[in-house]
C-alpha cells in the first residue's frame, strides 16, 4: 500500500475514534456540549464542554465504553441535510450551532452518526466501527483548550488519543513516545545542568550554565570558523532600533504582534529586535557599491527577541529570546545560481558536521499575494531547485508555500530517533531592497537592485541546542562534550599526580577536571558516566610511575596502559573528526 494510501487510512481510523470517544463520553456525561474533534498527526482529540473537571481515571473508564462500541460493529452513515434540519439535531449544542453559522452558504451540510451518536462532520470515516481496533488505540491526556482557540472564548477540555490499524503499530508508537521522553532537552538540561529557565525572571528566556556555555562555545567557534574559511564576514548590530527601520522593512505592518512593544526614549519609539536584516541593510547602504564589490556575505549570531504567546513556549524549542545564525547575502542576478548552490552546500556540510545525515529539501514557491517582478520569482525559484538537485537532495514542492517576499529552500533534518526538525532556511526576498532603496552600479554604469538573501544554517543556538540534546540523548561526541576528560585517582596518594595530570591534558586543549571527593573510585566513575563524559581516566600506582594511562570510555570500553602521549593522539584525532564515540 502506497504511503499516501496509509495514511489517508490511518486518518480515517483517528477521526472515527474521535466520534467513537464523543460518544463514550455523552454516555457518561448527557449534559455534554460536543466541540469539534478531527484526526490529528499520531491520533486525535476531541473538545467537550463538561459538568465537571476529568481526572486520569476516567481515561480508562471512557476507554472501556469505547472498546464496547467497537465491539458492536456499529456502521458510520453519513447524510446530507438542510440547515434547518441540522439546527434541530443541534438544538442543545451551542458549539455545534456556532460551527453550523460558520458554513459557506453554498456548502453542503453533512452528518455522520455511530450508533447514538450524531456529529456535524465532513468526515471521511470508516465504513464501519469493526475497521477499529480495541487493542490499537490508548487516551493520551486531558488538557485545556480556548474554544476556537481564543483567550476569550470557554475554556473546553480536550481528550487526546492515539490510534493504529493494529496493536503491533500502537506498541511501537508507545515504544517510540518512551524514547522521546528520555530525551526530553527539559529533562537532560537539567540532570546535566546545562540551562534553565526562570519564569519569575522573565517567561521563554534561556539561561545558559556554565556547562552548556562551554558547549555553545564549542558551536559558535566552529560556526565562526567555517564561515571565514567560506568567504563571510563577521558583524555586530544593535539590539534595538527606532520605529522607522521597523516602518521601513515592514515588519510593524506584518509582525508587530511578533514584536515586544516600543520604549519611548528621546521623543521616538524603539523597538527590540526580532530581525538582524535591517541592521545588515544600514550597513550595506552606508556607502555606494559596484558590482565589482559583490557579493557580500555577512553573518551574524544576532540576540532577536518575539513575543510568542504563554502556551506556545516549549523549553529550548520556542522561546522569547534567542540567536539567529543569521547571515544576509547580497548578490548581482548573474551571482544568484553560483551563490545559492553555495550556500546548500555550506548548509549541508555543517548539517553533516553536527551528525545529522538524513536530510530533506522542501522547495516553497510563489504564494498568491506576493511582491517583485513574477520573472525575479520564477529565476530565483529555478536557482533554488537547480541547488538542491545538484546536491542530490530530495526534495518536495510546497505551492505557493514561500513568503510574500521571496521562494525558498527549508532543510529538515531526521534525529536518531526519525523525528524531523527543520534547520535551515535560504530565502530570497525581493521586499526589502525595494524598501530601502539598496543598490549598485552594474557594468553598464546604471544603478541597479542587488538580490537579498536570507541565510540560517541552524536556526537558533536555543532550538538548535535543543535538537542536539534530543539526537545526542545527552552524550555528545567528543567535540561537544562540556566536559571531555575526568581524571579519577583510585586513592589520595595519587590525588597530586591526578592534578597533574588534569593541568597537562588542558594544557592540550581538552575540557578536563580531576575527582577529587570523598566517593570510592567506582562511585566517581559511576558519576562520570551519568554526566555521559566520554573519557575516565583512571589514576594509580602503574599510571603514576609510568606516566601511562588507563581510560574507562563512555561507551563501556576500557583501555589499560597507553602512553600519555598515544591517548593525547587518539582523543585529538576524534574531536578532529567531530566523530561520535
Amino acid at each position: 500500500m502506497a504511503k499516501e494510501e496509509v495514511g489517508e487510512k490511518l486518518s480515517r481510523i483517528r477521526h472515527s475514534m474521535s466520534h467513537v470517544m464523543a460518544e463514550a463520553v455523552l454516555e457518561m456525561f448527557p449534559s455534554a456540549q460536543i466541540a469539534i474533534g478531527p484526526s490529528i498527526e499520531n491520533g486525535f482529540y476531541y473538545d467537550f464542554d463538561l459538568p465537571r473537571q476529568l481526572v486520569a481515571d476516567d481515561l480508562e473508564e471512557i476507554s472501556e465504553r469505547m472498546r464496547a462500541i467497537i465491539a458492536e460493529n456499529k456502521p458510520f452513515v453519513r447524510t446530507a441535510v438542510s440547515r434547518e434540519e441540522a439546527r434541530k439535531v443541534f438544538a442543545s449544542q451551542t458549539y455545534k450551532l456556532e460551527l453550523l453559522d460558520a458554513i459557506p452558504e453554498d456548502e453542503e451540510v453533512s452528518l455522520y452518526s455511530v450508533g447514538g451518536f450524531t456529529d456535524l462532520c465532513r468526515g471521511p470515516h470508516v465504513e464501519s466501527s469493526k475497521e477499529l481496533k480495541g487493542d490499537a488505540f490508548k487516551l493520551m491526556s486531558i488538557a485545556g483548550a480556548y474554544w476556537r482557540g481564543k483567550e476569550t472564548n470557554p475554556m473546553l477540555t480536550r481528550i487526546y488519543g492515539t490510534a493504529w490499524a493494529n496493536a503491533k503499530d500502537l506498541r511501537l508508537y508507545l515504544q517510540h513516545l518512551e524514547d522521546v521522553e528520555k530525551r526530553d532537552h527539559r529533562k537532560i538540561g537539567k540532570d546535566l545542568d546545562l540551562f534553565s529557565l526562570h519564569e519569575e525572571a522573565g517567561p521563554g528566556l534561556v539561561y545558559w550554565h556554565p556547562m552548556g556555555a562551554r558547549i555553545r562555545q564549542a558551536i559558535e567557534n566552529f560556526w565562526r570558523e567555517e564561515h571565514y574559511a567560506n568567504g563571510y564576514e563577521m558583524v555586530y548590530t544593535p539590539h534595538i532600533g527606532k520605529s522607522w527601520l521597523w516602518e521601513t522593512s515592514g515588519h510593524l505592518g506584518f509582525y508587530k504582534e511578533g514584536m515586544y512593544p516600543p520604549m519611548e526614549m528621546d521623543k521616538s519609539d524603539y523597538y527590540v529586535k526580532p530581525m538582524n536584516c535591517p541592521f545588515h541593510i544600514m550597513i550595506y547602504n552606508n556607502s555606494k557599491h559596484s558590482y565589482r564589490d559583490l557579493p557580500f556575505r555577512w553573518a551574524e549570531l544576532g540576540t532577536v527577541y518575539r513575543y510568542e504567546k504563554a502556551g506556545a513556549m516549549h523549553g529550548l524549542m520556542r522561546v522569547r529570546g534567542f540567536t539567529q545564525d543569521d547571515a544576509h547575502l547580497f548578490v548581482t542576478p548573474d551571482q544568484m545560481q553560483d551563490e545559492i548552490l553555495e550556500v546548500l552546500r555550506f548548509s549541508l556540510h555543517m548539517l553533516h558536521s553536527f551528525g545529522f545525515k538524513d536530510i530533506n529539501a522542501y522547495l516553497s514557491t510563489m504564494p498568491e499575494k506576493a511582491v517583485g517582478d513574477p520573472l525575479r520569482w520564477a529565476d530565483a525559484t529555478e536557482a533554488l531547485r537547480k541547488a538542491i538537485v545538484a546536491e542530490g537532495l530530495s526534495y518536495e514542492i510546497d505551492e505557493g508555500g514561500g513568503a510574500f517576499y521571496g521562494p525558498k529552500i527549508d532543510l529538515k533534518v531526521k534525529d536518531a530517533i526519525g523525528r524531523e526538525w527543520q534547520l535551515s532556511t535560504v530565502q530570497f526576498d525581493f521586499n526589502e531592497p525595494e524598501r530601502f532603496n539598496m543598490t549598485f552600479v552594474d557594468r553598464d554604469g546604471v544603478e541597479k537592485r542587488p538580490y537579498m538573501i536570507h541565510r540560517a544554517l541552524l536556526g537558533s543556538l536555543e532550538r538548535f541546542f535543543g535538537v542536539l540534546i534530543e539526537h545526542y540523548a545527552g552524550a555528545f561526541p567528543p567535540w561537544l562534550s562540556p566536559e571531555q576528560i575526568k581524571v579519577i585517582p583510585v586513592g589520595e596518594n595519587f590525588y597530586d599526580y591526578a592534578k597533574g595530570l588534569e593541568k597537562r591534558l588542558r594544557s592540550e586543549g581538552f575540557r578536563a577536571s580531576v575527582d577529587l571527593g570523598d566517593d570510592r573510585m567506582n562511585a566517581k566513575i559511576r558519576n562520570a558516566q551519568q554526566l555521559k563524559i566520554p573519557y575516565m581516566v583512571i589514576v594509580g600506582e602503574r599510571e603514576a610511575e609510568g606516566d601511562l594511562i588507563s581510560v574507562r570510555y563512555r561507551n563501556g570500553k576500557q583501555e589499560n596502559g597507553l602512553a600519555y602521549s598515544d591517548f593525547v593522539s587518539l582523543v585529538k584525532a576524534k574531536i578532529a573528526s567531530k566523530e561520535q564515540l
